[in-house]
Protein backbone atom coordinates (compact mmCIF):
# COMPACT_ATOMS: atom_id res chain seq x y z
CA UNK A 1 0.00 0.00 0.00
CA UNK A 2 1.01 3.49 -0.38
CA UNK A 3 1.31 5.31 2.82
CA UNK A 4 -0.44 8.76 2.40
CA UNK A 5 2.88 11.24 3.05
CA UNK A 6 1.51 14.04 0.96
CA UNK A 7 -0.86 16.95 1.60
CA UNK A 8 -4.32 16.03 -0.30
CA UNK A 9 -5.03 19.20 -2.48
CA UNK A 10 -8.72 19.40 -1.31
CA UNK A 11 -9.85 22.08 0.73
CA UNK A 12 -13.19 20.63 1.64
CA UNK A 13 -15.72 17.89 0.56
CA UNK A 14 -18.89 17.72 0.44
CA UNK A 15 -20.49 14.56 0.35
CA UNK A 16 -24.23 14.59 -1.19
CA UNK A 17 -26.89 12.24 -0.72
CA UNK A 18 -26.31 9.80 -4.23
CA UNK A 19 -29.72 9.73 -5.07
CA UNK A 20 -30.29 13.40 -4.73
CA UNK A 21 -30.04 13.96 -8.21
CA UNK A 22 -27.02 15.27 -10.44
CA UNK A 23 -24.07 16.48 -8.33
CA UNK A 24 -21.85 19.47 -9.54
CA UNK A 25 -18.06 20.45 -9.24
CA UNK A 26 -18.02 23.47 -7.04
CA UNK A 27 -16.00 25.86 -9.49
CA UNK A 28 -13.33 25.05 -11.71
CA UNK A 29 -10.88 22.28 -9.94
CA UNK A 30 -7.27 23.62 -10.81
CA UNK A 31 -5.19 21.28 -11.82
CA UNK A 32 -2.97 20.89 -15.64
CA UNK A 33 -0.79 18.41 -17.41
CA UNK A 34 1.55 19.70 -19.58
CA UNK A 35 4.27 18.06 -21.29
CA UNK A 36 7.64 19.79 -22.06
CA UNK A 37 9.20 20.52 -25.54
CA UNK A 38 12.05 18.58 -26.05
CA UNK A 39 12.81 20.84 -28.97
CA UNK A 40 13.11 23.58 -26.79
CA UNK A 41 15.13 24.37 -24.10
CA UNK A 42 18.89 24.52 -22.90
CA UNK A 43 20.94 21.80 -22.96
CA UNK A 44 24.15 21.38 -22.11
CA UNK A 45 26.35 18.12 -23.18
CA UNK A 46 22.88 16.53 -24.42
CA UNK A 47 21.62 16.15 -27.87
CA UNK A 48 18.46 16.22 -29.13
CA UNK A 49 17.08 13.63 -31.65
CA UNK A 50 13.83 13.11 -33.31
CA UNK A 51 12.12 13.83 -29.95
CA UNK A 52 14.51 12.26 -27.58
CA UNK A 53 17.20 13.41 -25.44
CA UNK A 54 20.30 11.36 -24.84
CA UNK A 55 24.00 12.28 -24.56
CA UNK A 56 25.80 14.35 -27.06
CA UNK A 57 29.60 13.23 -28.10
CA UNK A 58 31.30 16.12 -26.47
CA UNK A 59 30.37 18.50 -23.68
CA UNK A 60 30.04 16.34 -21.41
CA UNK A 61 30.62 16.77 -17.33
CA UNK A 62 32.48 14.54 -15.12
CA UNK A 63 31.48 13.95 -11.55
CA UNK A 64 30.76 11.60 -8.77
CA UNK A 65 27.84 9.95 -7.35
CA UNK A 66 27.30 8.26 -4.02
CA UNK A 67 24.93 6.38 -3.72
CA UNK A 68 23.46 6.53 0.09
CA UNK A 69 21.99 2.57 -0.39
CA UNK A 70 25.31 1.22 -2.25
CA UNK A 71 27.18 -1.90 -0.43
CA UNK A 72 29.76 -0.48 2.08
CA UNK A 73 32.61 -0.22 0.24
CA UNK A 74 31.90 0.06 -2.85
CA UNK A 75 32.57 3.64 -3.45
CA UNK A 76 31.30 6.49 -5.32
CA UNK A 77 30.54 6.19 -8.38
CA UNK A 78 31.99 7.92 -11.56
CA UNK A 79 29.90 8.97 -14.15
CA UNK A 80 29.68 11.25 -17.36
CA UNK A 81 26.50 13.77 -17.66
CA UNK A 82 25.03 16.45 -19.70
CA UNK A 83 21.90 18.24 -19.07
CA UNK A 84 18.59 19.98 -19.78
CA UNK A 85 15.88 22.52 -19.02
CA UNK A 86 13.04 23.04 -20.07
CA UNK A 87 11.25 26.62 -21.12
CA UNK A 88 9.13 27.66 -18.66
CA UNK A 89 5.64 26.31 -18.43
CA UNK A 90 3.12 28.70 -17.11
CA UNK A 91 0.52 27.73 -14.99
CA UNK A 92 -3.13 29.13 -15.15
CA UNK A 93 -3.72 29.38 -11.23
CA UNK A 94 -1.30 29.91 -8.42
CA UNK A 95 -0.69 25.66 -7.60
CA UNK A 96 0.34 23.94 -4.57
CA UNK A 97 1.69 21.01 -5.72
CA UNK A 98 3.52 19.34 -8.63
CA UNK A 99 4.01 15.86 -10.04
CA UNK A 100 6.70 15.13 -12.49
CA UNK A 101 6.49 12.01 -14.89
CA UNK A 102 8.98 11.11 -17.10
CA UNK A 103 9.12 7.92 -20.21
CA UNK A 104 13.01 7.08 -20.73
CA UNK A 105 15.49 4.06 -21.26
CA UNK A 106 18.22 3.60 -19.16
CA UNK A 107 20.47 0.41 -20.57
CA UNK A 108 23.23 -0.61 -18.41
CA UNK A 109 25.62 1.93 -16.97
CA UNK A 110 23.11 4.63 -17.11
CA UNK A 111 20.12 6.71 -15.14
CA UNK A 112 18.81 9.74 -14.91
CA UNK A 113 17.96 12.89 -12.17
CA UNK A 114 14.81 14.54 -12.76
CA UNK A 115 14.32 18.04 -11.09
CA UNK A 116 11.74 21.24 -11.02
CA UNK A 117 11.88 24.26 -9.79
CA UNK A 118 8.80 26.78 -9.55
CA UNK A 119 8.50 30.85 -9.75
CA UNK A 120 5.91 33.00 -8.39
CA UNK A 121 5.75 36.33 -9.09
CA UNK A 122 8.69 37.64 -6.36
CA UNK A 123 11.09 34.98 -6.81
CA UNK A 124 12.48 31.47 -8.30
CA UNK A 125 12.68 28.36 -5.74
CA UNK A 126 15.92 26.11 -5.89
CA UNK A 127 15.79 23.50 -8.05
CA UNK A 128 14.15 20.22 -6.22
CA UNK A 129 14.71 16.62 -7.00
CA UNK A 130 11.85 14.73 -8.06
CA UNK A 131 13.78 11.48 -8.45
CA UNK A 132 16.88 9.39 -9.44
CA UNK A 133 16.00 6.67 -11.67
CA UNK A 134 16.84 3.90 -13.56
CA UNK A 135 14.79 1.12 -15.26
CA UNK A 136 17.47 -1.80 -13.69
CA UNK A 137 18.76 -2.20 -10.66
CA UNK A 138 22.60 -3.24 -11.01
CA UNK A 139 24.14 0.48 -11.28
CA UNK A 140 22.53 2.74 -9.00
CA UNK A 141 19.43 2.44 -6.49
CA UNK A 142 15.97 3.81 -7.81
CA UNK A 143 15.33 7.21 -4.97
CA UNK A 144 13.31 9.78 -4.20
CA UNK A 145 15.29 12.34 -2.06
CA UNK A 146 14.06 13.47 1.13
CA UNK A 147 15.73 16.52 3.66
CA UNK A 148 14.65 18.90 0.28
CA UNK A 149 12.21 21.18 2.32
CA UNK A 150 12.88 25.54 2.61
CA UNK A 151 10.75 28.27 3.11
CA UNK A 152 9.09 27.41 0.01
CA UNK A 153 8.05 24.03 -0.03
CA UNK A 154 9.04 20.32 0.07
CA UNK A 155 9.18 17.25 -1.76
CA UNK A 156 6.83 14.62 0.23
CA UNK A 157 8.30 11.28 -1.67
CA UNK A 158 7.46 11.94 -5.31
CA UNK A 159 5.24 15.62 -5.16
CA UNK A 160 6.40 19.08 -4.45
CA UNK A 161 4.39 20.71 -1.84
CA UNK A 162 4.09 24.71 -1.28
CA UNK A 163 4.61 25.84 1.99
CA UNK A 164 1.15 27.51 3.21
CA UNK A 165 3.20 31.14 4.73
CA UNK A 166 4.77 30.65 0.76
CA UNK A 167 3.42 33.49 -1.90
CA UNK A 168 1.54 31.83 -4.63
CA UNK A 169 3.25 30.10 -7.83
CA UNK A 170 2.54 30.48 -11.54
CA UNK A 171 4.93 28.60 -13.45
CA UNK A 172 8.08 26.08 -13.29
CA UNK A 173 10.84 24.18 -15.33
CA UNK A 174 12.34 21.13 -15.59
CA UNK A 175 15.32 19.82 -15.09
CA UNK A 176 16.99 16.34 -16.50
CA UNK A 177 20.32 15.31 -16.09
CA UNK A 178 21.63 12.12 -18.25
CA UNK A 179 24.16 9.80 -16.45
CA UNK A 180 26.60 7.12 -17.71
CA UNK A 181 29.48 5.68 -15.64
CA UNK A 182 32.54 6.46 -16.65
CA UNK A 183 34.07 4.03 -19.37
CA UNK A 184 30.73 3.40 -21.07
CA UNK A 185 29.57 4.65 -24.42
CA UNK A 186 25.64 3.92 -23.27
CA UNK A 187 23.24 6.75 -23.05
CA UNK A 188 19.71 7.51 -21.29
CA UNK A 189 17.29 8.05 -24.07
CA UNK A 190 14.19 10.38 -22.66
CA UNK A 191 11.04 10.46 -24.74
CA UNK A 192 9.02 12.46 -22.17
CA UNK A 193 8.96 14.86 -19.87
CA UNK A 194 6.11 16.33 -17.98
CA UNK A 195 4.51 18.02 -14.86
CA UNK A 196 0.83 17.98 -13.62
CA UNK A 197 0.24 20.97 -11.13
CA UNK A 198 -2.74 21.31 -9.00
CA UNK A 199 -4.12 23.41 -6.18
CA UNK A 200 -6.83 22.71 -2.97
CA UNK A 201 -10.63 22.95 -4.67
CA UNK A 202 -13.70 22.28 -3.42
CA UNK A 203 -15.97 19.20 -4.58
CA UNK A 204 -19.19 17.88 -4.56
CA UNK A 205 -20.35 13.84 -4.76
CA UNK A 206 -21.07 12.23 -6.58
CA UNK A 207 -19.91 13.23 -9.98
CA UNK A 208 -22.75 13.07 -12.68
CA UNK A 209 -22.86 9.98 -14.66
CA UNK A 210 -22.78 9.57 -18.50
CA UNK A 211 -24.89 6.82 -18.59
CA UNK A 212 -22.49 4.60 -20.32
CA UNK A 213 -22.44 1.36 -18.69
CA UNK A 214 -18.34 -0.28 -20.09
CA UNK A 215 -16.21 -2.91 -18.59
CA UNK A 216 -12.64 -3.07 -19.85
CA UNK A 217 -11.47 -6.72 -19.37
CA UNK A 218 -8.56 -5.90 -17.66
CA UNK A 219 -6.48 -9.03 -16.26
CA UNK A 220 -6.85 -9.65 -12.35
CA UNK A 221 -4.28 -10.15 -9.92
CA UNK A 222 -4.42 -10.15 -6.52
CA UNK A 223 -1.32 -8.96 -4.73
CA UNK A 224 -2.42 -10.70 -1.31
CA UNK A 225 -0.97 -13.93 -2.69
CA UNK A 226 2.47 -12.32 -2.67
CA UNK A 227 2.58 -11.94 0.65
CA UNK A 228 5.96 -12.94 2.44
CA UNK A 229 7.54 -12.80 -0.94
CA UNK A 230 11.29 -11.06 -1.21
CA UNK A 231 10.65 -9.22 1.84
CA UNK A 232 13.27 -6.58 0.86
CA UNK A 233 11.13 -5.34 -1.48
CA UNK A 234 8.32 -3.06 1.13
CA UNK A 235 8.32 -5.89 3.31
CA UNK A 236 6.61 -8.12 0.54
CA UNK A 237 3.17 -8.80 -1.39
CA UNK A 238 0.69 -7.75 0.92
CA UNK A 239 2.13 -3.75 0.25
CA UNK A 240 2.08 -4.03 -3.06
CA UNK A 241 -1.20 -2.99 -4.46
CA UNK A 242 1.03 -0.34 -6.49
CA UNK A 243 3.27 -2.87 -8.96
CA UNK A 244 0.07 -5.10 -9.04
CA UNK A 245 -2.18 -2.25 -10.61
CA UNK A 246 0.37 -1.37 -12.75
CA UNK A 247 1.56 -4.84 -13.66
CA UNK A 248 -2.62 -5.57 -14.40
CA UNK A 249 -2.90 -2.50 -17.01
CA UNK A 250 0.59 -3.91 -18.44
CA UNK A 251 -0.92 -7.50 -18.77
CA UNK A 252 -4.06 -6.03 -20.55
CA UNK A 253 -1.90 -4.19 -22.70
CA UNK A 254 -0.51 -7.56 -23.42
CA UNK A 255 3.04 -6.49 -22.70
CA UNK A 256 5.61 -6.47 -19.52
CA UNK A 257 8.44 -8.42 -18.59
CA UNK A 258 9.07 -11.35 -20.62
CA UNK A 259 9.93 -15.13 -19.92
CA UNK A 260 13.64 -14.61 -19.83
CA UNK A 261 13.42 -11.50 -17.47
CA UNK A 262 10.90 -14.03 -15.39
CA UNK A 263 13.47 -16.83 -15.14
CA UNK A 264 16.18 -14.38 -13.71
CA UNK A 265 12.96 -12.65 -11.30
CA UNK A 266 12.00 -13.89 -9.66
CA UNK A 267 12.67 -17.54 -11.42
CA UNK A 268 10.21 -20.57 -11.60
CA UNK A 269 7.32 -21.85 -8.92
CA UNK A 270 6.20 -18.33 -8.63
CA UNK A 271 1.97 -17.10 -9.25
CA UNK A 272 2.04 -13.99 -11.35
CA UNK A 273 5.37 -13.36 -11.31
CA UNK A 274 5.09 -10.07 -13.36
CA UNK A 275 3.81 -8.87 -9.98
CA UNK A 276 6.84 -9.85 -8.31
CA UNK A 277 9.22 -8.27 -11.15
CA UNK A 278 7.38 -4.84 -10.88
CA UNK A 279 7.60 -4.58 -7.55
CA UNK A 280 11.22 -5.17 -7.63
CA UNK A 281 11.41 -2.15 -10.52
CA UNK A 282 9.42 0.00 -9.09
CA UNK A 283 10.78 0.06 -5.64
CA UNK A 284 12.07 3.18 -4.11
CA UNK A 285 14.76 3.32 -1.84
CA UNK A 286 14.60 6.20 0.33
CA UNK A 287 10.31 5.68 0.29
CA UNK A 288 11.10 2.07 0.85
CA UNK A 289 8.28 1.40 -0.97
CA UNK A 290 6.55 0.54 -3.87
CA UNK A 291 3.70 2.98 -4.53
CA UNK A 292 5.97 6.08 -5.98
CA UNK A 293 4.46 7.15 -8.22
CA UNK A 294 6.33 8.47 -11.59
CA UNK A 295 8.30 5.14 -11.19
CA UNK A 296 5.24 3.43 -11.62
CA UNK A 297 4.54 5.42 -14.87
CA UNK A 298 8.09 5.23 -15.65
CA UNK A 299 8.33 1.70 -15.01
CA UNK A 300 5.07 0.88 -17.50
CA UNK A 301 6.95 3.20 -20.18
CA UNK A 302 10.09 0.97 -20.61
CA UNK A 303 7.54 -1.88 -21.73
CA UNK A 304 6.57 1.24 -24.87
CA UNK A 305 3.33 2.76 -23.15
CA UNK A 306 3.07 6.36 -22.87
CA UNK A 307 3.11 6.94 -19.37
CA UNK A 308 2.23 9.61 -16.65
CA UNK A 309 0.69 10.32 -13.10
CA UNK A 310 -1.88 13.61 -13.28
CA UNK A 311 -5.51 14.18 -11.84
CA UNK A 312 -8.90 14.03 -12.98
CA UNK A 313 -11.17 16.12 -11.85
CA UNK A 314 -14.17 13.41 -11.42
CA UNK A 315 -15.39 10.09 -12.17
CA UNK A 316 -17.00 11.71 -14.85
CA UNK A 317 -13.85 12.31 -16.65
CA UNK A 318 -12.50 8.46 -15.72
CA UNK A 319 -15.61 7.57 -18.18
CA UNK A 320 -13.86 9.35 -20.84
CA UNK A 321 -10.80 6.89 -20.47
CA UNK A 322 -12.75 3.77 -20.45
CA UNK A 323 -14.81 4.66 -23.00
CA UNK A 324 -11.98 5.06 -24.79
CA UNK A 325 -10.64 1.68 -23.61
CA UNK A 326 -8.09 3.11 -21.06
CA UNK A 327 -7.95 1.71 -17.93
CA UNK A 328 -6.74 3.50 -15.47
CA UNK A 329 -5.10 3.36 -11.73
CA UNK A 330 -5.83 5.18 -9.26
CA UNK A 331 -4.91 6.29 -5.97
CA UNK A 332 -7.23 5.99 -3.02
CA UNK A 333 -7.51 6.84 0.82
CA UNK A 334 -9.90 6.53 3.49
CA UNK A 335 -12.76 4.48 4.41
CA UNK A 336 -14.42 2.26 1.69
CA UNK A 337 -16.84 0.18 2.04
CA UNK A 338 -16.51 -3.76 1.40
CA UNK A 339 -13.21 -2.97 0.98
CA UNK A 340 -10.91 -6.03 2.08
CA UNK A 341 -9.53 -3.99 5.31
CA UNK A 342 -12.42 -1.39 5.86
CA UNK A 343 -10.36 1.59 5.05
CA UNK A 344 -6.76 2.59 4.01
CA UNK A 345 -4.39 5.17 4.35
CA UNK A 346 -3.33 4.88 0.40
CA UNK A 347 -3.82 2.09 -1.69
CA UNK A 348 -3.82 2.02 -5.35
CA UNK A 349 -6.39 -0.45 -7.83
CA UNK A 350 -7.44 -0.42 -11.25
CA UNK A 351 -10.53 1.86 -12.46
CA UNK A 352 -11.84 -0.73 -15.43
CA UNK A 353 -15.50 0.24 -16.14
CA UNK A 354 -18.82 1.54 -15.30
CA UNK A 355 -22.09 0.12 -14.21
CA UNK A 356 -25.75 1.33 -15.66
CA UNK A 357 -25.79 3.12 -12.95
CA UNK A 358 -22.48 5.09 -12.52
CA UNK A 359 -20.95 2.82 -9.93
CA UNK A 360 -17.03 1.64 -10.43
CA UNK A 361 -15.79 -1.43 -11.70
CA UNK A 362 -12.40 -2.21 -10.66
CA UNK A 363 -9.57 -4.48 -10.11
CA UNK A 364 -8.68 -3.89 -6.78
CA UNK A 365 -5.58 -6.12 -5.74
CA UNK A 366 -6.53 -6.11 -2.15
CA UNK A 367 -8.25 -9.29 -2.84
CA UNK A 368 -7.52 -13.31 -1.08
CA UNK A 369 -7.37 -14.63 -5.03
CA UNK A 370 -6.89 -13.05 -8.47
CA UNK A 371 -10.57 -14.38 -9.41
CA UNK A 372 -11.69 -11.79 -6.67
CA UNK A 373 -10.18 -8.66 -7.85
CA UNK A 374 -13.25 -7.30 -9.75
CA UNK A 375 -15.17 -5.63 -7.57
CA UNK A 376 -17.71 -2.70 -7.66
CA UNK A 377 -17.77 0.34 -5.38
CA UNK A 378 -20.53 2.91 -5.17
CA UNK A 379 -19.86 6.18 -7.22
CA UNK A 380 -20.38 8.23 -4.35
CA UNK A 381 -17.72 5.83 -1.45
CA UNK A 382 -15.28 5.56 -4.81
CA UNK A 383 -14.96 9.29 -5.70
CA UNK A 384 -15.10 9.69 -1.71
CA UNK A 385 -11.59 7.82 -0.83
CA UNK A 386 -10.47 9.11 -4.33
CA UNK A 387 -10.87 12.50 -4.94
CA UNK A 388 -10.72 13.13 -1.36
CA UNK A 389 -8.21 11.06 -0.70
CA UNK A 390 -5.94 11.81 -3.13
CA UNK A 391 -7.67 14.76 -4.97
CA UNK A 392 -7.82 12.44 -8.18
CA UNK A 393 -4.81 11.31 -8.61
CA UNK A 394 -3.99 8.13 -11.58
CA UNK A 395 -1.56 6.68 -13.63
CA UNK A 396 -2.93 6.94 -17.53
CA UNK A 397 -0.90 3.96 -19.17
CA UNK A 398 -1.50 3.29 -22.99
CA UNK A 399 0.45 2.13 -25.84
CA UNK A 400 0.82 5.41 -28.47
CA UNK A 401 -1.08 3.80 -30.79
CA UNK A 402 -4.29 4.40 -29.15
CA UNK A 403 -5.36 8.15 -28.66
CA UNK A 404 -6.47 9.46 -25.27
CA UNK A 405 -9.39 10.84 -25.36
CA UNK A 406 -9.66 15.00 -25.89
CA UNK A 407 -9.77 17.16 -23.17
CA UNK A 408 -13.00 18.65 -21.64
CA UNK A 409 -13.55 21.76 -23.63
CA UNK A 410 -12.54 25.35 -21.44
CA UNK A 411 -10.58 23.81 -18.97
CA UNK A 412 -6.30 23.70 -18.52
CA UNK A 413 -5.72 20.18 -20.04
CA UNK A 414 -4.72 17.76 -17.21
CA UNK A 415 -3.75 14.47 -19.84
Amino acid sequence: MRIAVATIAVAALLVSNPMAGAAKTIGTPPVQFARASLTGGVVEGVAQNGGRLTLASSGLKSGSYDDPFDDPGRGAIAYQSGSWTSDPTAVPFGFDELVASWNADTPSGTWIRTEMRAHGSDRYTKWYTMGIWASGDGDIHRTSVGGQGDADGFIAIDTFIRDKKAAPLDSYELRVTLYRTAGSSGTPSVRMIGAMTSAATTYEIPSTFGGKAFDIDVPRYSQEIHAGEFSEFDNGGEAWCSPTSTAMVLAFWKTGPGKRDLAAFPGPGYTDPQVDFAARYTYDWHYAGTGNWPDNAAYAARYGMDAFVTRLRSLSEAELFINAGIPLVASINGKLPSFLFGKTSGHLLVIRGFTRTGDVITNDPAVLTDAEARKTYSRADFESVWLGGSAGIVYVIHPPSVPLPANVAGLAANW
